[in-house]
C-alpha cells in the first residue's frame, strides 16, 4: 500500500528531474539533408532500395518449380 506510493512520488520527482536537465542541455546543431553532398544521397538511396528488394525477395514465398511453370519463365 505505501510501496505504491512512494514508488509513484519517486517517479514523478525523477521525471521532473529530466525534465529540467532536458531544457538545460545545449542542443546540437543539426545539419540539414542537403550539406549531405549528392554523391552520398544517391548512394544511400540505392542501397536503401536494395535493401528493399532483398527483403521483397525473402518474404515472398517461391513457388515449386514444376515443367508447365518452367516454360513459361523463359
Amino acid at each position: 500500500m505505501y510501496g505504491d506510493e512512494i514508488h509513484l512520488w519517486l517517479h514523478r520527482i525523477r521525471a521532473e528531474r529530466l525534465q529540467h536537465e532536458a531544457h538545460e542541455a545545449p542542443r546540437p546543431d543539426r545539419r540539414s539533408r542537403r550539406t549531405r553532398p549528392a554523391r552520398a544521397r544517391a548512394l544511400r538511396a540505392r542501397v536503401g532500395w536494395t535493401l528493399v528488394e532483398v527483403g521483397l525477395r525473402l518474404a515472398t514465398p517461391r513457388l515449386p518449380q514444376s515443367g508447365l511453370t518452367a516454360r513459361f519463365d523463359h
